[in-house]
């Protein structure tokens, strides 16, 4: 049955690292140790919001928090997920108890792809079942779908790169951390029929309005598209601040108006009431605010195809150590020069 008005959360949390951990089975310690503890967070969480929340968004890379020196293959037997984990079923069973569609990210292995990793959101449904798999395509650090992009294609296809989940809470899609500053991604799934982007993210929070907070803005307006945006409660076991990404989770709606936003620690405070039949109505009226109904792609696309920036393809061979990133963006701003671009 299609719900179109519930209340959605983005949960804000601790994320503990594993990089300390001496190998794989320290680490899915670990792990397993932040299930039980998110499990004890949602359930409090939705005892205070009420049963009308049906969707709730975790942060970024938040059962592992993210590589600190450790190699491709190194952090990808320690800390990456198989696509049938059983931690997958661990979060499945979450979904189910508490009848919430359950969002995350995570770092993800594929037996397509044996030598890499990739950075992977994820939405359970309430039935368990994992509805959405998007693996992130701007990095600077990490291999993504588009460093070996020929052969993911014929392995999923663009909808497998670009993919939206038409659900009873509407077409979901997942735009992870700094890619919300990349507003391709967002139009991409727009134009598949995202009606909300979940956003889990890891990042710096002030007083001020960062650039990623513009973007979700932006995001949002542009598309006519909720942005869920859950940020971590900083990152506890490692040499970095703990408190340096905290704080600044937020719901924005499809008007660009920030609906909840909450400060630094954890926190359940950023929930709100998502509307589905007013943006489907919104999208739907004549007038200069919808600008998803006033876009023209035919315009750009040449320039697009014309456009060689950062190249496709470097990771085909597999194998990679960590100054492939640097060195690939290097030569990258070198070729930006030689053709006038900067």
């Amino acid at each position: 049955m299609a719900i179109d008005s519930f209340k959605a959360l983005a949960l804000q949390v601790t994320c503990s690292a594993v990089n300390r951990a001496r190998n794989r089975t320290e680490a899915r310690s670990l792990m397993q140790q932040t299930l039980d503890r998110l499990e004890s967070q949602i359930a409090a969480s939705l005892a205070f919001i009420g049963p009308d929340c049906r969707l709730v968004v975790l942060p970024e890379y938040v059962l592992t928090g993210f590589p600190m020196g450790e190699s491709v293959v190194a952090w990808a037997e320690k800390a990456c997920l198989d696509m049938d984990d059983p931690l997958y079923d661990s979060l499945g069973q979450i979904a189910q108890k508490h009848n919430i569609f359950l969002a995350g990210n995570a770092y993800e292995l594929d037996p397509n792809f044996p030598d890499l990793y990739f950075q992977s959101c994820f939405t359970i449904a309430p039935t368990g079942s994992l509805v959405l798999r998007y693996r992130r395509l701007n990095s600077m650090f990490a291999p993504t779908p588009h460093d070996v992009w020929e052969r993911y294609l014929d392995c999923y296809g663009l909808d497998g790169a670009f993919p939206v989940a038409k659900t009873a809470i509407g077409n979901l899609a997942a735009v992870a951390s700094d890619e919300i500053l990349f507003p391709e991604v967002a139009r991409c799934l727009a134009l598949r029929g995202a009606e909300i982007f979940l956003h889990p993210t890891s990042e710096i929070y002030g007083k001020g309005r960062s650039p990623k907070d513009i973007a979700k803005i932006a995001r949002a307006i542009e598309n006519s598209a909720y942005v869920i945006s859950a940020n971590t409660a900083g990152i506890a076991n490692t040499n970095i601040p703990s408190s340096s990404t905290d704080g600044g989770s937020q719901i924005v709606d499809y008007r660009g108006l920030v609906l909840a936003e909450t400060g630094a620690g954890e926190s359940m405070a950023a929930f709100a009431d998502i509307d589905l039949a007013a943006s489907r109505r919104f999208r739907r009226q004549l007038g200069l605010n919808n600008l998803l109904a006033r876009q023209r792609p035919e315009l750009y696309a040449d320039c697009y195809r014309q456009a060689r920036i950062y190249p496709p393809n470097t990771m085909l061979e597999g194998k990679v150590e960590r100054s492939h990133f640097r060195q690939t963006q290097q030569e990258t701003i070198e070729r930006l020069d030689e053709l006038g671009m900067i």
